[in-house]
């Protein structure tokens, strides 16, 4: 079996007024990814996605362009089943056979960024392929599940302080939801704002669910701990990104300075960025996101870092299906996972890009039984939304 074809698109699917949302990444009015189609000389198709967003909106002509006219020509003709070391091979550039032969990395130089970003959509492509050869979902290949269903979390949380509590008890009848996680940080101005907004939330859920607080990486060292302390007895599972990942010293010290445990990561590309938030004690859980941190294959080693430093995993599945679903399988496989971002916002890009329905029950979310990564894209809906490219 050899790789006969590998195409990507551009894919921007509108989100309906009355559904869209405001955050500080401004006005979500589209669905946009980077997807992925890989195609070997018997027929089987896999289907991945790179992200250089951690939004659901942004440009991708850049991506694509990078992944057709130079990722995709190099993978003709590989077997797909060499995943590991397509993805060293994709790495580590010019130097790759000289990488392998001396057992450690030697990396293109721009390494990050777009180049992971385009590895993570090969990646996914390529364990969709695998399990689809072999007739077995991705997670059995990943070495087993250990449940059929796994702990959800609504994901969204952007309403004000009046009406918050009531947008986070709607996501909880919505499926059952034990957890919800809402936003905070730039888009309420003063740090008191936000803490007033999840004071509200706090009160309207009761101490029964689980409260999380994602800032988006927008305060200041000072303005976080500030943040933290405004909110010590609303009883947060994890403050989300506080900082900028870029400056994980700074995280640390928010971490020591307060009791509420801290999750980071989806800006973040490959195992040697979350080795350093272990070292650092940055972080208390790991948040990988498949389409940007280098696929299903770095984020099994990031699950397997997490666990080696007694952390946890719960990725950053803010995106389309072949991401989405990604996570699922490495979920259902990795010691360390423990529960699954489920989008409250708008998805068009799972919801209405594949045949499956994704849908939680009772606060889970139910693991993929069919070959591959367990879905089925409706390519006339992604031939009708993919950008014009060059």
């Amino acid at each position: 079996m050899r790789i006969k074809k590998a195409e990507a698109w551009w894919v921007r699917i509108p989100i309906e007024e009355s559904r869209q949302h405001r955050s500080d990444f401004g006005q979500t009015a589209t669905f946009d990814a980077a997807i992925l189609r890989i195609e070997t000389d018997d027929g089987l198709v896999g289907w991945g996605e790179g992200k250089n967003a951690a939004g659901s909106a942004g440009t991708y002509a850049a991506l694509v362009h990078l992944l057709n006219h130079e990722i995709c020509p190099r993978l003709i003709g590989r077997d797909p089943t060499d995943i590991s070391i397509i993805w060293e091979m994709l790495y580590n550039g010019v130097r790759h056979e000289t990488a392998a032969a001396s057992g450690h990395a030697m990396p293109v130089l721009a390494r990050r960024g777009l180049t992971v970003a385009a590895i993570s959509a090969v990646d996914i492509a390529l364990w969709d392929i695998l399990g689809k050869s072999v007739g077995q979902p991705v997670w059995r290949l990943l070495g087993g599940r250990k449940a059929e269903r796994l702990a959800a979390y609504a994901s969204g949380g952007w309403a004000g302080a009046e009406t918050i509590g009531e947008q986070l008890r709607a996501y909880v009848g919505t499926g059952g939801f034990k957890a919800v996680k809402m936003r905070v940080g730039a888009q309420d101005g003063p740090v008191q704002a936000s803490a007033a907004r999840v004071r509200a939330a706090r009160a309207a859920l009761g101490p029964e669910i689980d409260l999380m607080a994602d800032a988006h990486g927008t305060y200041t060292v000072a303005e976080a701990k500030r943040f933290a302390h405004l909110v010590a007895d609303c009883d947060l599972a994890w403050f989300e990104e506080p900082v900028i990942a870029d400056d994980k010293r700074g995280m640390a010290e928010v971490r020591a300075s307060s009791s509420v445990p801290i999750a980071a990561g989806e800006s973040e590309a490959t195992r040697f960025a979350f080795r350093e938030l272990a070292v650092l004690r940055s972080a208390d859980i790991f948040q990988p996101d498949p389409g940007f941190c280098g696929g299903i294959t770095e984020t099994m080693r990031i699950g397997a870092l997490a666990s080696a430093f007694n952390l946890r995993l719960a990725p950053h599945l803010w995106a389309g299906a072949p991401c989405f679903f990604a996570g699922l399988h490495v979920c259902a496989a990795s010691p360390a996972s423990f529960i699954v971002e489920y989008s409250l916002g708008a998805n068009p890009m799972i919801h209405d890009l594949i045949e499956e329905k994704v849908e939680v029950s009772e606060g889970m979310v139910q693991i993929p039984e069919k070959p591959g990564l367990g879905f089925t894209i409706r390519e006339e809906f992604l031939e009708a939304h993919a950008q014009k490219s060059s």
